[in-house]
């Protein structure tokens, strides 16, 4: 049996983490605070329009060298958890543990493999929208969960494709990519879209798109990161702007961002990880980002607050 870590059990590791454990895989959950003290009380709930589960009695551990070596590190931290979470995950290290970042972001690969080693990292995408409703439930909103994850040298090898049965097997929508580093700007171009709109505005995507205001603002943001992405290499002739843009307008009017949940929870944002990566990755190659930049000055207060 392939034995799993979730690192990050917050909305995304956890949902996922706790799909696997109800069909039976063996999955320890890396948590902390009272989100663990509820799980290791009462298991971990997942309330979902795709069904319910508890897992009860769950295995989680705020101590990665309590579990041991592992086949798979689901990673889903916070963007500024990377690096002391990725220090965490040694005691986690098999000599074929595959790491597996479902986080936002474009870099969360790079700077893991700086800390385990490249041959342990492999490239992740989630599709979902969840949230910590209390310590020790999950809650799902919206009709999809998806995972799209791949060697990053687009090669498949035998523990993707044990990853990819252990997952389908769980009954959680499944790619196995060929193109994960794609897969990874396409998702990237939308979410910097989604997450700076909502976060400004406070709104969720329906009026955003609504508005021709916001909606211009919204095509602009992604504009500019469809064109970083471009300059970075990552373009195969489809257009992935077209793409990204087709996923916005198809997603649910209620649909909001993580980051304008944090906002409103007043936590940190990963704002410097999201427009601020697209400013920063920008400037190094020289495309303009004045539509990111003004996201990042607005939420940084350089302007007057939030609009």
């Amino acid at each position: 049996m392939t034995r799993f870590a979730i690192m990050g059990s917050g909305g995304v590791g956890g949902y996922f983490g706790a799909r696997l454990a109800a069909a039976g895989t063996d999955v320890t959950f890396i948590a902390r605070g009272a989100h663990l003290d509820a799980i290791r009380a009462s298991g971990l709930r997942v309330v979902s329009p795709l069904g319910d589960v508890t897992v009860q009695p769950a295995q989680a551990t705020d101590r990665p060298d309590a579990v041991g070596p592992v086949d798979v590190v689901l990673f889903a931290t916070k963007l500024w958890d990377t690096e002391t979470a990725g220090e965490a995950c040694h005691p986690l290290m098999g000599a074929d543990t595959a790491v597996v970042s479902l986080q936002n972001g474009v870099d969360a690969e790079d700077r893991l493999a700086a800390i385990l080693g490249p041959e342990h990292v492999m490239g992740g995408v989630s599709q979902i929208a969840t949230v910590i409703e209390r310590p020790g439930v999950i809650r799902h909103n919206g009709d999809f969960a998806t995972i799209l994850f791949g060697e990053r040298d687009g090669a498949t090898t035998a523990r993707a494709e044990t990853l990819r049965e252990a997952l389908v097997d769980a009954g959680i929508k499944t790619i196995l990519s060929p193109d994960i580093d794609k897969a990874i700007w396409q998702k990237f171009i939308m979410l910097v879209g989604l997450s700076a709109l909502t976060t400004i505005t406070g709104q969720t995507i329906g009026p955003i798109r609504d508005n021709p205001v916001t909606n211009t603002l919204l095509e602009q943001v992604m504009g500019e990161t469809a064109a970083v992405a471009r300059a970075r290499g990552i373009d195969d002739g489809d257009d992935i702007l077209a793409m990204a843009l087709g996923f916005v307008d198809g997603l649910p009017t209620a649909m909001t961002s993580s980051m304008a949940g944090d906002r409103a929870r007043d936590n940190r944002l990963e704002l410097d990880w999201l427009s601020g990566a697209v400013v920063r990755i920008g400037t190094e190659l020289g495309v303009p980002t004045p539509a990111n930049q003004s996201i990042v000055d607005t939420l940084n207060g350089d302007v007057g607050g939030s609009v």
